[in-house]
Formats: C-alpha cells, sequence, structure tokens
C-alpha cells in the first residue's frame, strides 16, 4: 500500500519545508544569495528551484494543467517573503492533491516530457516518491549551506518528523 506512504511524505515535506524556511528568515538577503559552492548557487536559488520542480511535476500528472516547461535554474521570486508564501501554499497544494488520491490512481502511467522535452512514461507512484526523495535531496543542500552561516540547520530527519507528529507516524 503506497498511499498511506505518499501521504505521510506530503505532511513531512510541509513540515520540513517549515522548518528549513524558518531557520532562512533568520539570515539576511544578502546571505541567503550569496554565491557558495553548490548545484544552484545559493540558499536562495535552490529553494527556487524546489518550488519550480515542484510546480513541474504536478503540472505533468494532474489532470488539465499545462506543462511547465522553464529551465530548471529559474528565479521565480527575488523576495523571500514571496518566495515563502508560495512554498506554503505549493505545500498545501500537494497535501490536497495526494489526499483526492486513490491508491489504484498510483499504479496508473502518466506520460510527459522530462525537462529536455523528451517523452516520457512513469508510474504515478514513482514519480511522487521521486517528487519527495527530489525535495529532501535539494533540502539537504540548503542545509549543508546553512552549516557555512551562523543559523544552525534544524533537524529535518523523517524520523524525527515521525516523533514530533506522531499522527504522521
Amino acid at each position: 500500500m503506497l498511499l498511506p506512504y505518499i501521504r505521510r511524505m506530503a505532511l513531512y515535506n510541509q513540515w520540513a519545508n517549515a522548518r528549513l524556511y524558518a531557520a532562512c528568515a533568520d539570515l539576511s538577503d544578502a546571505e541567503r544569495k550569496l554565491a557558495r559552492k553548490a548545484f544552484f548557487g545559493s540558499i536562495h536559488r535552490t529553494l527556487n528551484h524546489l518550488l519550480l520542480c515542484d510546480r513541474m511535476w504536478l503540472s505533468r500528472i494532474e489532470p488539465g494543467r499545462t506543462p511547465i516547461t522553464d529551465p530548471l535554474d529559474t528565479e521565480l521570486y527575488t523576495d523571500f517573503a514571496d518566495l515563502r508564501r508560495e512554498r506554503e501554499a505549493q505545500d498545501e497544494a500537494i497535501i490536497a492533491y495526494v489526499n483526492a488520491l486513490s491508491e489504484q490512481s498510483l499504479g496508473e502511467m502518466k506520460r510527459y516530457a522530462n525537462a529536455s522535452g523528451q517523452p516520457q512514461e512513469t508510474r504515478h507512484g514513482t514519480i511522487l516518491q521521486h517528487y519527495f526523495n527530489h525535495q529532501t535531496h535539494h533540502r539537504g543542500q540548503v542545509h549543508d549551506m546553512l552549516t557555512q552561516t551562523m543559523v544552525a540547520p534544524p533537524p529535518l530527519d523523517l524520523i524525527y518528523f515521525t516523533r514530533v507528529v506522531p499522527e504522521a507516524a
């Protein structure tokens, strides 16, 4: 049964993003945007990438949506408050999306084009597993960049989440 896992991951995703954004809010704008040795070059740009990719993936799999094809390094929001507000709204949308799913729907094949425009076909449940894994991957990069600042990175481990939010265990 994949659906309980997907729903847990949507809640975990929201929780981890809220904790990470709270820590990032303690940085100055200049510190968030400071060039660092990271794939997207800064905390701010990595947070933008995560939001873009969340929107991109949902645009591929939600019925009736026009697929987003922006470059993966697109800066959606220069203002951190705007970025944070949109992150929170996106996390609510993710939870609503997965709560409307059935176990059967996770077995369906989804057809879409990847970021290079190449046609792909992937099982819905696998896409969502990737979706949450991708979030964890890049949150880890932001977590690492926070260690290079005066702001302590918050614990984001899934096991910790299940201890502080027992209903998600």
